[in-house]
């Protein structure tokens, strides 16, 4: 179970980064120019850009982190399920 645990611990790694940079984005004093916050939100974008691009703000809330986070969440249940039929 070595490989599967390992897969289940980057998404709860990416999952922990993206949350973090969400709530991070609620204040305006941060400064994301500089370091860690200008790497955790281009980790981030790379998750969340497509779904912003498909889903448009609703009014001043915007909701594709919420897809993002169930699409991410079932992407990683299937490839857990898959390995663990594989036995890895």
């Amino acid at each position: 179970m070595g490989i599967t645990y390992a897969v289940a611990r980057i998404f709860d790694l990416i999952f922990l980064v993206l949350f973090i940079t969400i709530l991070l984005s609620w204040f305006p004093n941060i400064k994301w120019e500089n370091e860690p916050f200008r790497s955790m939100r281009a980790f981030s974008e790379i998750f969340l850009a497509p779904f912003r691009k498909l889903i448009p703000p609703i009014g001043m809330v915007d909701i594709s982190p919420i897809v993002a986070f169930f699409l991410l969440s079932l992407l990683r249940n299937a490839i857990i399920l898959v390995l663990l039929k594989l036995g890895l």
